[in-house]
């Protein structure tokens, strides 16, 4: 799975640095930024999965930069400040923030806060994503996310196991792209709120496996789920979608 990318935005150089160290030391890939241009150059730079943002910034108000974030992204934004009054709080809320945390905090409760808001974020990505009901069609095969079942060119349903269809899924979202093992495995993560543990490196290829034998006529020669050699995997064939 891909680490989880932040942005921490703070004009005071220490602070920025105390925060940006923690929370690299405790797993998560961290930039800094010191207004609102910082911020606007590192949404574009790439991606960015929860932003910390300082309310003031010197002459620049977090609160503003948080309302414009809010009009064009749905990066999950943490407020921090020294002020810690309801009503300083409640602005924050207002302004579009997930959370608020009041300096001077714990590290280790902003590890926390920071976890906490990214399952969350996590989460609602998933129900959104099984929301959308499709129906995919390729190489003969129909698969209904709806109904969960997958049929054959010749008509017979073909039972898979539920991670069997979350990477089938996952493979049809995707079609002609080549997928790494992370990718695939963050993916199904999302569709499944932890149905894969990264950390097994082999899980992924064993999975290809079981679902090629299920779909492929030859599994040991695929025509449909392609090994891309140093990258993971690819599905070799257009799939039509169906809303």
């Amino acid at each position: 799975m891909a680490i989880p990318r932040l942005l921490v935005v703070d004009d005071d150089e220490d602070m920025c640095a105390m925060m940006v160290g923690w929370l690299q030391r405790n797993g998560f890939a961290v930039a800094g930024a010191r207004d609102g241009a910082g911020v606007a150059q590192q949404m574009a730079a790439g991606r960015v999965d929860l932003i910390l943002l300082d309310v003031m910034l010197g002459d620049e108000s977090g609160l503003r930069i948080c309302q414009q974030l809010r009009q064009e992204h749905d990066v999950p934004i943490i407020m921090v400040s020294a002020l810690s009054a309801d009503d300083n709080r409640m602005a924050g809320y207002r302004s579009g923030a997930d959370d608020y945390i009041a300096k001077p905090f714990n590290p280790d409760l902003l590890v926390a806060r920071v976890r906490a808001v990214l399952r969350r974020a996590r989460r609602a990505a998933s129900l959104a994503y099984r929301r959308q009901a499709r129906v995919y069609r390729f190489a003969g095969w129909r698969f209904d996310t709806r109904e969960a079942s997958a049929h054959a060119p010749g008509g017979y349903e073909v039972a898979l196991s539920t991670r069997e269809r979350q990477l089938l899924q996952v493979f049809l979202a995707n079609p002609e792209i080549p997928l790494s093992r992370d990718e695939i495995a963050e993916a199904m993560d999302v569709l499944g709120e932890g149905a894969t543990d990264p950390a097994e490196g082999r899980a992924i290829d064993m999975l290809v496996g079981r679902l090629r034998s299920k779909i492929e006529d030859a599994p040991k020669d695929p025509v449909l789920i392609h090994t891309a050699r140093g990258v993971g995997y690819v599905l070799a064939c257009p799939v039509e979608v169906e809303a």
